[in-house]
């Protein structure tokens, strides 16, 4: 499985740089939201998720029955949901993850 910020990399790639950039900073480098100039952190940040989402049209669908959330992107082309989450008691955050492995697949698939 991929580190988180191998993950956050990935996404970031998926919605480019006008939107999310990495920036130097006192400890290395972060991954900063254009708009606010904040820290962006989708694992963590159910608006940046969210935006994420939307941006990138990623659907996700809640499975209470086997506790699980599925995300992806629906389209003639694209492969079906394999985003599958398990909740691990947080639901909310089970959500972020699928979504930015949704949006980390579709950054890995772009050329680099």
């Amino acid at each position: 499985a991929m580190k988180d910020n191998e993950l956050l990399e990935l996404a970031a790639k998926a919605v480019g740089p006008k939107v999310v950039r990495k920036v130097e900073c006192s400890d290395g480098f972060e991954l900063v939201e254009m708009s606010s100039w904040l820290r962006w952190n989708p694992l963590e940040d159910d608006g940046a998720a969210l935006r994420l989402a939307v941006r990138l049209n990623i659907e996700f669908a809640c499975f209470d029955d086997s506790q699980k959330v599925n995300a992806g992107v629906w389209s003639e082309d694209s492969k079906p949901y394999d985003c599958m989450t398990p909740y691990n008691g947080d639901k909310q955050a089970a959500t972020r993850r699928a979504i930015v492995r949704a949006a980390a697949e579709i950054g890995k698939s772009m050329q680099p």
